[in-house]
């Protein structure tokens, strides 16, 4: 079993115990040791290493999940790739059939992944995120989400109104937000898709709303940076316009964040934001290389996040491939428990959900997975020469896919694979 003390960004450390067990009840981690001492006090609620390594659920920080039917397309830059394909397809979430089977698919491949708790970017009509919520609740999972707002520069059926999004917004808070485990997140989808009434009514929703969480898009792309000082030339830099309208604060998560200036830097550290850093999509879509090291110096938080389907893969282990090589690539040696931190504890952290998920202690939410170590031929003769559990790990981020996953268990219960 594997768990943290702390985050090892900051003298915190993996913690391993080879015979590790679980004892859970109604949903809730009641304690963590060895399999016989767990046995021993907790002899009808025990959890065992049912056969692999016990590890806590991976959470991503930021997705699409309408985005599913386009994941893997071809695009010049963020804006061609989203015209020429996220939109069309975001448009057809206005039907709730189209809506629901796209969650069921989604979070197919969430749970196929070890991924037990994400946060969504919906689309602008209602149904895209009562459908997410609502498959979310049947299998028993943790879900982060909003209705993206999104009022110009987009196609005249995938536009709402400064008002209309304020208004669908606060109904979906009223109907899912702290339903079960459902957390709503306002989601403007970046300033250039908003017009400044549309961001000023966002930022009256969120003081209206302040246990919500705030998610959207900053600094991806030099084009997109461009955009920005075009339409808002009277501010300062990208992020001074989400603090203009109260968009900046602790609860707010800021998608990729690779271009920052040095005073947006301090800006995010001093308003305690996050970012949620998303290295397969940088590197898919050419976008840049978030400093991740540099951002956790100062102070910031910073969750991993998979962006699909501007992201080329649901698996987190991917993913942690992918943010290694960004940081080498920047002279940033990330370790393995570092890594590992970022897909589940760091990512719980920048969701503001780190007394819940994202790690296995007392008094947590009973969200975990059951990790096949050697899950391949490869990984099998890989191991047999590890010595450490970091060696272990680190292979697991290198090599494996969605066959180490054997199993997943959400608010106390295996929800993958389906019985």
């Amino acid at each position: 079993m594997i768990r943290f003390d702390g985050s090892p960004f900051s003298g915190g450390a993996l913690v391993y115990e080879e015979d590790g067990a679980l004892a859970l009840a109604n949903g809730i981690i009641q304690a963590v040791g060895s399999a016989e001492t767990i046995a021993a006090s907790f002899p009808d609620s025990a959890v065992a290493d049912a056969g692999g390594l016990i590890a806590p659920g991976f959470v991503d920080a930021h997705l699409h999940y309408p985005q599913i039917g386009v994941i893997a397309s071809w695009g010049a830059d963020l804006i061609d790739w989203l015209n020429r394909y996220t939109f069309p397809e975001e448009a057809r979430f206005g039907d709730p059939d189209y809506a629901a089977t796209a969650a069921q698919s989604y979070f197919d491949e969430q749970l196929r992944h070890g991924i037990t708790t994400g946060a969504s970017f919906c689309t602008i009509h209602p149904a895209s995120v009562d459908a997410y919520f609502a498959e979310a609740a049947r299998r028993g999972l943790r879900a982060v989400g909003g209705k993206v707002m999104m009022d110009r520069n987009a196609p005249d059926n995938l536009r709402d109104t400064a008002q209309s999004g304020h208004d669908d917004s606060a109904a979906l808070i009223a109907r899912w937000h702290g339903s079960g485990r459902a957390s709503y997140a306002i989601t403007p989808r970046f300033a250039p898709t908003s017009t400044p009434a549309q961001l000023e009514a966002t930022g009256a929703l969120a003081a209206a709303h302040p246990d919500c969480l705030i998610q959207t898009h900053l600094s991806e792309q030099h084009r997109e940076l461009a955009w920005v000082a075009e339409l808002f030339p009277e501010e300062t830099d990208y992020l001074a316009v989400y603090e203009r309208y109260g968009l900046v604060g602790p609860r707010s998560v800021f998608g990729h964040a690779i271009h920052l200036t040095e005073r947006e830097r301090a800006a995010l550290a001093e308003h305690g934001a996050a970012i949620a850093h998303c290295p397969t999509s940088n590197q898919f879509l050419g976008s840049g290389e978030c400093d991740v090291g540099g951002s956790l110096a100062q102070g910031i938080r910073v969750g991993l996040s998979t962006d699909t389907g501007g992201g080329t893969s649901y698996s987190m282990f991917d993913t942690m491939k992918s943010a290694y090589e960004v940081a080498a690539r920047r002279g940033q040696i990330l370790t393995p428990a570092q890594l590992w931190w970022l897909a589940t504890a760091g990512a719980a952290d920048a969701l503001g959900l780190p007394d819940k998920i994202g790690n296995l202690a007392p008094g947590m939410e009973a969200d975990f997975t059951v990790l096949d170590v050697a899950s391949t031929p490869l990984l099998h003769r890989r191991i047999q020469r590890a010595e450490s559990i970091e060696e272990t790990l680190f292979a697991q981020i290198i090599l494996a896919d969605d066959r180490a996953v054997k199993a997943v268990w959400s608010d106390g219960a295996k929800v993958w694979p389906a019985a």
